[in-house]
């Protein structure tokens, strides 16, 4: 495995698996990519190990999102976390561009998707309900730096509720035409809680504020 191809695992026991993936990487493969996905290079990982050893995904990241991502070491345990899901308190750091005024905010909206795969919010109660809750960390005359807590999982819904909201994520080529150079989109899955599928021990995992976050905010 080359440098560049080593897992970030953050947390493993016999049941569960979670590694920090990297922007720009598939979760899983789709039909032009089967090989450069998350779940493939865990799968290999696992493997490794023990070429019994299976491997489920429990989640999934957007390509250009990074942050923390669950598998399962079993069927089982993915089916008690998938049905225990909206129990899992999931928190994002985002740059978003513009000066937010508001410290804290929840933005409520309903969202459908289009055969092209696009998002968008609708007024039609027919839409998936999507809520999204942000704090302000730190802001400058350009960028504002959110920590933010989503309440439902819906696709896309950090990104589209921001757009509509009138500050967009820095690098979100899909929800805006803002003609900003930026090397990622600057969307990181920071921290997950909840209860252990057989243990019942809370899990808390947090990540750092990835360096190129700070970096842009105390310009």
């Amino acid at each position: 495995m080359k440098k560049s191809d080593k897992l970030k695992i953050i947390y493993e026991d016999k049941y569960i698996l979670i590694v920090n993936k990297p922007s720009k990487m598939l979760t899983i493969s789709n039909e032009k990519e089967k090989e450069n996905t998350l779940f493939h290079k865990v799968y290999l990982y696992i493997k490794r190990k023990n070429k019994n050893n299976k491997i489920f995904i429990v989640h999934r990241l957007d390509f250009d999102t990074s942050g923390l991502v669950i598998f399962a070491k079993s069927e089982n345990v993915k089916k008690i976390l998938q049905t225990n899901w909206n129990k899992v308190i999931r928190k994002y750091m985002a740059i978003v561009i513009g000066k937010v005024e508001d410290k804290e905010k929840t933005l409520k909206s309903y969202l459908k998707e289009t055969r092209t795969n696009l998002v968008y919010i609708t007024k039609d109660k027919d839409g998936k309900l999507a809520i999204t809750t942000f704090k302000r960390i730190l802001t400058n005359d350009k960028y504002s730096l959110l920590d933010i807590l989503i309440k439902t999982g819906r696709k896309n819904q950090i990104r589209v509720q921001l757009n509509e909201y009138g500050y967009p994520i820095l690098g979100d080529k899909k929800y805006n035409s803002y003609k900003i150079p930026a090397k990622r989109l600057y969307l990181h899955a920071y921290y997950l809680e909840f209860k252990h599928p057989i243990t019942n021990e809370l899990l808390k995992l947090e990540l750092d504020v990835p360096e190129s976050f700070l970096e842009i905010i105390k310009k």
